[in-house]
């Protein structure tokens, strides 16, 4: 193993396993895959750390197997977070151009990002993302660079992604602990979505949903822009957790049926059918009609869907998707999921595939890989351009700040 200067890592903390992913970047920015990780996660539920113990000893699992097959030593980590406290909203910054003759400078373009920033987010919250969506000069919309054009009211609309400060700390201090340095923390969707989608979709208009194992995250592009994202601590466990409680068996075996013969739809061939349920020393103890299993399993992801679609048509967002809905993670396996994407969206649906990168041909086509292999990407567009938002540890230590001013200021 030696040392490299050339290679970004990605750290997903997920409910169901820890992965991490390490690409190596050449002079023209090409990214390609040269070391995978992965180890079962102990300590984690619906996205939020509950055993540290436990996750440090997984996390230096999964990275001491992507460094063995990279020959590379990992130093540092692009962090994925998700949970139920990640928010996001849409905000608007409005300055005003008193040049003489009205040209737009760049001093115009940073006073009216910092409008747009200027919002009232809680108390125990950090922002993790300020995106820049477009520009609007004189109420023209769809401007990129304004710089250099002429106008009297420049104004800015941003995606700002947020969450709570405390968890957020409990992550990078998890991860310092296993002796990394932690480049930036990424929520989840972000990631996902920028390792799946390619420009056309972008322009399109295209939703990603990643199904995990105890959340699902979402994010919607069009016209080359995030226009929303969330999330739900929703995933495969609580498929299993419904199994069980169906079907009056254990976890695990529900787990194990999940697998085998489980379905997003109830099909045809399955109405007939049981299945043997047996004891730990391979005793039958009971016999489950496999519909009954497919139809618990079809109420759970429909029920997933149909809150997405209803946050959509809430947003107004469901006019954006012209380029269909992308589905990764763990639970994109579940056989006939795209046929039930396409029902309660009424979009046509495909399972999501790496892009823009290259190596590993296993690591891109599983959909369980997608988020790690997006961090990395994140990290080499950080790392080619010039950063345009201030990073997340960078807004931590201005929090610290505005703490211990208040903290200390007279009653």
């Amino acid at each position: 193993m030696f040392e490299r200067t050339n290679i970004i890592a990605g750290l997903e903390i997920g409910t169901s396993k820890i992965c991490v992913v390490v690409a190596e970047q050449n002079a023209a920015g090409e990214l390609n895959i040269i070391g995978v990780g992965q180890s079962l996660s102990r300590g984690v539920r619906k996205g939020e750390i509950i055993n540290p113990q436990d996750v440090e000893q997984d996390v230096r699992d999964a990275v001491a197997e992507a460094e063995q097959m990279a020959d590379a030593e990992i130093r540092s980590v692009y962090v994925g977070v998700t949970g139920n406290h990640i928010r996001s909203f849409n905000s608007r910054g409005f300055h005003r151009v008193y040049n003489a003759d009205y040209e737009i400078t760049s001093e115009d373009v940073e006073d009216v990002l910092d409008n747009a920033k200027a919002v009232n987010l809680p108390l125990e919250n950090s922002t993790l993302h300020s995106i820049r969506q477009h520009f609007l000069v004189d109420g023209e919309e769809g401007v990129t660079d304004p710089v250099g054009m002429h106008g009297s009211k420049l104004e800015v609309d941003l995606h700002t992604i947020h969450g709570k400060t405390t968890r957020l700390q409990n992550v990078i201090r998890l991860v310092r602990a296993t002796s990394l340095q932690v480049e930036d923390v990424v929520f989840s969707g972000l990631a996902t979505a920028l390792a799946l989608l390619t420009a056309e979709q972008k322009e399109l208009g295209t939703l990603v949903i990643d199904m995990g194992g105890g959340t699902t995250e979402y994010v919607i592009y069009s016209r080359g822009i995030i226009r929303h994202s969330g999330g739900l601590t929703i995933g495969g466990d609580h498929i299993s957790n419904d199994l069980a409680i169906g079907l009056k068996i254990s976890l695990h075996r529900a787990e194990k049926l999940k697998r085998e013969h489980g379905s997003a739809v109830v099909i045809e061939a399955a109405r007939d059918q049981t299945v043997s349920v047996t004891d730990e020393r391979g005793w039958e103890v009971k016999r489950v009609k496999v519909e009954r299993l497919q139809l618990i399993m079809s109420l759970r992801i429909e029920e997933v869907f149909k809150v997405i679609a209803e946050e959509l048509e809430k947003e107004g967002m469901a006019h954006w998707l012209n380029g269909g809905i992308l589905l990764c993670g763990g639970c994109a396996r579940v056989p006939h999921i795209l046929t039930v994407a396409e029902k309660i969206f009424q979009l046509p649906a495909t399972l999501g595939h790496a892009n823009a990168v290259s190596g590993l041909a296993s690591t891109l086509d599983e959909p369980e890989f997608a988020t790690a292999i997006g961090l990395v990407k994140y990290g080499a567009l950080r790392q080619r351009k010039p950063v345009t938002q201030v990073s997340w540890l960078g807004q931590l230590r201005e929090f610290i700040k505005k703490l211990v001013a208040l903290v200390r200021s007279p009653a």
